[in-house]
């Protein structure tokens, strides 16, 4: 049997090379980075032309792990893909996805405004932060109904990024390893799963809410570099 490979998609700026992203590539052989270009002035149509072009390349089943403006970068191509063209992917690990369409944030996000409201079609995870300054917790939970992504909430971790002080980040390698066998697998039951492996870390009240029921956060929070 094949085993499933796991294809990061980082944001913009790319990943660091203290970027839990960029770890696992280093310390894992089945995790491999998508080269989406210009890290720094990104397009949406290259971005998810390059996603398009991994896949197809990929030899047997994917599992898509993307940071911040890469998770905009697979729903638009997972849009564009259909079920057909997306069906060697078993699910997705969307960490950290921007608020793209409000006003204040980098120009260079709101390029990938009016995120599709598509629901994927392959189950995926939202992992969010209680004080990322892309995203309110209400926001997060709202483009987890638009894409139907179980919404997990880690609490307290920034933008969950290097700053973040992650490490390898063997809780989020664990919610990953959760999506090899998810295919069929029923979205509320995996995000309580993915609750259960990130409880065991550094964050504080970490709880897993099914698509659309989120905890209400209303604080302004200011951009930082990814």
């Amino acid at each position: 049997m094949i085993q499933p490979i796991l294809l990061t998609v980082p944001g913009l700026l790319g990943s660091s090379d203290d970027h839990w992203q960029t770890r696992w590539e280093r310390e894992r052989r089945d995790t491999h980075r998508i080269d989406l270009g210009d890290w720094d002035n990104p397009n949406r149509t290259v971005w998810m032309s390059r996603i398009d072009q991994a896949v197809a390349a990929a030899r047997g089943p994917i599992v898509l792990v993307a940071h911040s403006l890469g998770c905009q970068a697979v729903t638009w191509w997972a849009n564009a893909s259909g079920p057909s063209g997306a069906s060697s992917v078993l699910g997705a690990l969307l960490v950290a996805p921007p608020a793209t369409e409000r006003a204040a944030l980098d120009p260079r996000i709101a390029r990938f405004g009016n995120d599709p409201r598509r629901a994927l079609p392959f189950v995926s995870l939202l992992i969010a932060s209680e004080d990322d300054p892309y995203a309110t917790i209400e926001e997060s939970q709202a483009l987890a109904r638009k894409w139907g992504s179980g919404l997990v909430d880690i609490g307290r971790a920034g933008h969950i990024n290097a700053r973040s002080g992650l490490g390898s980040w063997p809780q989020g390698q664990a919610a990953a390893e959760l999506l090899r066998d998810a295919r069929t697998g029923n979205v509320r039951t995996l995000a309580r799963q993915a609750q259960a492996v990130l409880l065991d870390g550094e964050f504080d009240a970490t709880r897993a809410i099914p698509s659309g029921l989120g905890r209400a956060s209303s604080r302004d929070r200011t951009p930082v570099r990814h």
